[in-house]
């Protein structure tokens, strides 16, 4: 390596030197001279600080491939999707994968699995599940705890999760969307060590000085950043910068490198920006990523200055693994585990018949940029005795389909999507994953779930069935579409476990991106991220309303509501 200026995030110095590197780790640093503005700089790796790699809809090894050349040489991963899918076996996977390439994920043992007795899983992990996990070396901490009712309240099998962790000194990962105040002192107090959920300044400055890390998330549909980066300056030693979710399109343009370029933008000081982007996460976790001292491991970033951010080189344990915007992490292939059980669906199963004793009904609305929704009550659109979507006022049809067994499926409404004609749908529903759509006829929103059915997961979209194509020659040539993409239809399949893919992740980008734009441009959706906000649609732990497949529910008082309100 050539000389560069050399950052010490300790002592918040920077001079001229060489990193002398053996066998992965180095083994001295040589100063030379003071700083030389015009030369480049070495800095330490990027660290995300809550991730989901299965939100990226990429495999360890090809989410690694393109988060390499951004400058990340690690996540604080959290692999509770593919938990709710596969169970401890999803977990065991993760680590597998994870271990084909130089890249430091650091996954976390799932402590809600499933996420609420509210919804239908594949899989439970339990008290004893949780013992095992955290006994081994690849787990780190003990993954978000979404339940804070349940530590609040404390539910015996929460606090035995907890106390493993306690008992082999790994930390606990917090998730408590609004919880202030007292409430958030006996959350913390159970041992509970950041959140990742803020949403507002004051609930983030209520837990930073009760001594909680907060992490800012800024994802592809979550963005908080905005909110949350004050307090920045106030709680330098707290503050990490986290995506939670982040799709293959976002991840292929920018990651933790963006939130630093903001950050300075904002005016923080560069030592602060670091600290969050790089050092905390390696403290607070025990991350085994190097920070620029002798008997370190090898893992830094070469960038042009400490203006522009512009990533030059990241190296890994000694190894370059990308270089001037291209990885040279491998494109390998992966084991197609997965747990898709349910049967192609019929138009009638979407039917809502209409009370006659109800004036109003239930509707979620969907916010851009944010996990929460709100609880709206709306006069219904009734057609022949049925409630149906109601385009002038952008309210659609919301369906969650059991993807585990054969049951009927959960509808609702929502306002906020923007379509004007056709559907989407999606395996990825946080967090049991099962198919979530929304649509404007029940025509579209069954193709689109079918297409999902048939490729046994994926991503789907379709422009509408027009009135000629109803005969049933057309409709069983449809059945076949999941293996192409048409003008009127689109689908990206996700073959592991119905939530990813191992195709190159530059590739399933472009699909993605491709899908996406159909959805807004053909389709005429409003929202920045279509997708990504359809699979929190079901994400019952964030209130205030959502649809499970066991029906419509209330974030809020944590229990079943109905869809129409009687007089």
């Amino acid at each position: 390596m050539p000389a560069a200026n050399i950052l010490n995030l300790f002592d918040q110095t920077i001079f001229y030197g060489n990193l002398v590197v053996n066998s992965g780790f180095i083994t001295s640093i040589e100063r030379i001279d003071d700083e030389r503005p015009g030369e480049p700089y070495i800095i330490p790796g990027f660290v995300d600080a809550h991730v989901h790699i299965e939100s990226s809809l990429l495999t360890p090894p090809q989410f690694a491939r393109l988060a390499v050349v951004h400058g990340t040489v690690a996540t604080v991963s959290d692999p509770h999707e593919i938990g709710n899918v596969l169970g401890v076996a999803g977990v065991e996977y993760m680590l597998r994968e994870a271990a084909e390439v130089p890249f430091k994920f650091m996954f976390g043992a799932p402590s809600c699995v499933p996420a609420t007795p509210f919804e239908t899983a594949g899989a439970t992990i339990n008290v004893e599940d949780v013992r095992y996990l955290l006994g081994l070396d690849e787990i780190g901490y003990l993954a978000e705890m979404m339940n804070f009712p349940g530590v609040l309240h404390q539910d015996p099998e929460v606090m035995a999760k907890i106390a493993l962790a306690k008992e082999v000194n790994k930390p606990v990962d917090g998730h408590a969307p609004g919880l202030t105040g007292e409430d958030a002192q006996r959350y913390i107090d159970a041992g509970i060590t950041t959140d990742h959920e803020c949403y507002t300044y004051e609930e983030g400055l209520d837990k930073a000085r009760r001594g909680m890390h907060i992490l800012i998330r800024e994802g592809s549909a979550a963005r908080n950043f905005e909110a949350l980066i004050p307090l920045l300056a106030e709680f330098p030693a707290q503050i990490m910068f986290c995506s939670d979710d982040k799709h293959p399109d976002t991840l292929a343009e920018g990651h933790i490198n963006q939130l630093v370029l903001r950050a300075l933008a904002a005016g923080h000081s560069l030592w602060n920006v670091l600290r969050a982007a790089c050092l905390n996460p390696v403290l607070h976790y025990r991350l085994p990523v190097g920070l620029l001292r002798e008997g370190d491991p090898a893992d830094y970033l070469v960038v042009n200055n400490l203006r522009d951010f512009q990533i030059e080189r990241t190296v890994i344990d000694g190894e370059i693994v990308a270089e001037q915007g291209k990885s040279f992490l491998p494109d390998t292939r992966s084991e197609h585990v997965n747990q898709f059980n349910c049967e192609s669906k019929t138009v009638e199963e979407f039917a809502v018949p209409a009370d006659p004793t109800s004036s109003q009904i239930r509707a979620i609305q969907a916010l851009d940029g944010q996990l929460i929704t709100n609880e709206l009550h709306l006069s219904p659109n009734v057609e022949n005795g049925l409630i149906v979507p109601d385009l002038d006022r952008d309210i659609l049809k919301l369906v969650v389909v059991n993807r585990y067994e054969n049951v009927p499926p959960a509808i609702a409404f929502v306002k906020n999507f923007g379509l004007k004609h056709g559907a989407i749908a999606s395996s990825v529903g946080h967090d049991s994953h099962n198919i979530t759509a929304v649509g404007c006829t029940d025509e579209s929103i069954c193709q689109a779930i079918n297409l999902v059915i048939g490729a046994r997961g994926g991503l789907s979209a379709v422009a509408g069935t027009k009135p000629h194509e109803h005969d049933d020659e057309v409709m069983s040539r449809r059945r076949f579409l999941h293996l192409t993409t048409t003008p009127e239809t689109q689908l990206l399949p996700l073959p592991v476990a119905g939530l990813m893919t191992d195709a190159d992740g530059y590739d399933v980008a472009t699909q993605y991106m491709a899908l996406d734009q159909f959805a807004k441009q053909d389709l005429g959706s409003t929202l920045a991220a279509p997708f990504m906000t359809l699979s929190f649609m079901a994400l019952l732990v964030i209130p205030a309303l959502k649809l499970s497949d066991k029906g419509l529910f209330d974030g809020k008082t944590f229990h079943f509501t109905p869809l129409q309100i009687v007089k």
